[in-house]
């Protein structure tokens, strides 16, 4: 039986450390900056033979209303209703203060089964802090260092005495009752990227239905990549919502370049990746470098025009972006461009039909015999150029993987073949086998001549 544990508290107690520290990975952003996570974060945790779903939140702190830390509060709260059990971390070196007594209180009111976690008990710095943590009224504290991984014995029996019935071994279970199997399919794995305030979180809740991510007018809000699970017509996703991507010259604080360096990595591990540009703005040198980025990455592009409410609508205004895609972007030609809104939710269909299109097209297979014919017909329409007064064969031609297309092509002489003839034969791949907007990956092997020792004797 699974169930969800939330991990709240102040600003800088180690919340986002015991996270990464329960789900067995760097998934969180760590800083001794307050306040670096802001959204909520879900993923599978395990302690000891405890598995369950732990969520990291924004740290809890007075603020005015509709404030940007207001908002990130509401975020807190709403993990706090979604979850089973409540962990409460408070800062043992710093000892209690007002702010955790305000919200020990709204931990109360929860009516949630809590834990108090002194976090940073380890060395004699943090005693005196953990003794406080009583006055909080929450119980018996459990002395943990998240950083350094003490305490975990005492949180896991303290786990099991908040949720006994969940966390009740198998035999102990009532009868009858079966452990639930994870009989999901493999979801697609999506990140959605951009510039800063393009609409990507927006995009995201819209297609969750619901304001799972925070949103609003300032700029880089989102820090973390978070994942979310969905799904569209039958088919399951797990979309990435990562930090804006601005020009490497203009990103100078640590923080910042953590947030780029996780929005990188959801893009290196993403099967396809929308990039999100501003309707009104669309084809800024920024938006042809994440799009070069995607392509170098190898992986399957679709380009979503968000806040297209806010354009005029012209006869032919999908064409023409269409036109100035595969013009600033020939690398991956033909690639879907939709016009989407996250705000009112229009044209969310047609973006996702791109992607699963754009999904499929990154997984296609071509048969070896279809490309060999395919080559005899460029060959023979269009040979390549002799080098040096030498010509260069193109033997055979073979596609050992997909995601992305991979081709690889045996030829007399590999390294003479020029660049233009090479994208020529990229180019008629990607229109005789409809691969549009998807890398293609081609490799030039050189075809070894088995007398070439025997002749040199």
């Amino acid at each position: 039986m699974t169930f969800t544990v939330a991990i709240v508290g102040r600003p800088n107690v180690g919340k986002s450390t015991l996270f990464n520290r329960l789900v067995g990975k760097r998934l969180a952003l760590v800083d001794d900056l307050p306040g670096v996570t802001r959204d909520r974060r879900e993923a599978q945790a395990r302690l000891g033979d405890l598995t369950f779903i732990a969520i990291d939140t924004a740290g809890l702190e007075q603020a005015r209303p509709e404030s940007l830390t207001a908002r990130m509060q509401e975020q807190t709260e709403a993990a706090i209703a979604a979850s089973d059990v409540i962990m409460f971390l408070i800062d043992a070196r710093a000892g209690t203060t007002p702010a955790d007594q305000g919200f020990a209180d709204l931990v109360r009111k929860s009516g949630k089964p809590a834990i108090l976690i002194a976090n940073k008990s380890e060395g004699r710095a943090g005693e005196a802090g953990a003794l406080e943590a009583y006055e909080l009224g929450l119980g018996e504290p459990i002395a943990i260092s998240a950083e350094h991984g003490e305490g975990l014995a005492d949180l896991y029996a303290a786990l099991r005495a908040a949720l006994p019935e969940a966390t009740a071994p198998a035999t102990e279970r009532p009868a009858g009752e079966v452990e639930a199997t994870d009989a999901d399919r493999k979801p697609i794995r999506i990140a959605v990227v951009g510039r800063p305030n393009s609409g990507k979180s927006t995009l995201v809740n819209r297609l969750l239905g619901e304001e799972r991510l925070l949103t609003g007018p300032e700029a880089g809000i989102t820090r973390d990549a978070i994942a979310v699970d969905l799904t569209w017509r039958d088919h399951c996703l797990r979309v990435h919502d990562t930090a804006g991507l601005r020009r490497r010259a203009r990103i100078q604080e640590k923080l910042e370049k953590l947030s780029v360096a996780d929005a990188l990595h959801a893009v290196r591990f993403a099967e396809v990746v929308v990039l999100l540009m501003d309707a009104q703005r669309p084809f800024e040198e920024q938006d042809l470098r994440i799009a070069d980025l995607i392509e170098r990455e190898g992986r399957a592009l679709v380009i979503g025009m968000n806040k297209w409410d806010l354009v005029e609508r012209r006869p032919g205004a999908v064409k023409h972006l269409r036109e100035e895609a595969d013009h600033w972007l020939p690398q991956v030609k033909g690639m879907p461009v939709a016009g989407v809104s996250g705000l009112t939710g229009e044209g969310l269909d047609r973006l996702m039909q791109a992607v699963i299109e754009a999904h499929a097209i990154w997984n296609r297979r071509v048969g070896t015999s279809a490309l060999n014919r395919w080559l005899g017909e460029v060959v023979s329409s269009h040979p390549p150029p002799a080098v040096s007064g030498r010509p260069i064969r193109l033997d055979y031609i073979t596609q050992p993987k997909s995601r992305p297309p991979s081709f690889v092509l045996f030829t007399s002489r590999a390294d003479a073949l020029p660049d233009a003839y090479r994208r020529y034969l990229v180019n008629s791949l990607r229109e005789t086998f409809d691969l549009p907007g998807t890398p293609i990956r081609l490799a030039l092997r050189e075809k070894k001549n088995p007398y070439a020792k025997r002749g040199k004797r």
